[in-house]
């Protein structure tokens, strides 16, 4: 789940050094996910999710990062589609090729699945 970063309180430097620290090891992957039940969740956007998605992408790169809902926890905060459409517009500066590898390439790498 990301790490469960602080969102709601926007601290984001011990976060920060704990998931790059983590990241530094090849082998290790991560979720985007969890973050709307770590924001207000009866007010959240993708503004507020965007600095930790970016940290997360910088830190772990598209072959290393995957989509993740949370569901049904994220109903706490958001529908399923609220979600995916949050970090679909956090994701929209890359390329078709790296939105396909958070959105499924990564977990089919990952989990060894056949697709």
């Amino acid at each position: 789940h990301l790490s469960k970063p602080r969102i709601k309180d926007g601290i984001i430097e011990n976060w920060e050094h704990d998931l790059r620290a983590v990241a530094r090891h090849p082998n290790m992957y991560c979720k985007l996910s969890g973050m709307v039940t770590e924001a207000h969740w009866s007010n959240w956007s993708p503004a507020q999710l965007q600095p930790y998605v970016d940290i997360a992408l910088d830190a772990f790169g598209p072959d290393r990062l995957m989509f993740g809902s949370d569901w049904p926890v994220c109903e706490l905060a958001g529908t399923y589609q609220q979600v995916f459409d949050a970090l679909r517009e956090c994701l929209s500066s890359l390329s078709q090729p790296e939105r396909d590898r958070i959105f499924g390439g990564t977990a089919i790498d990952f989990y060894g699945l056949n697709a």
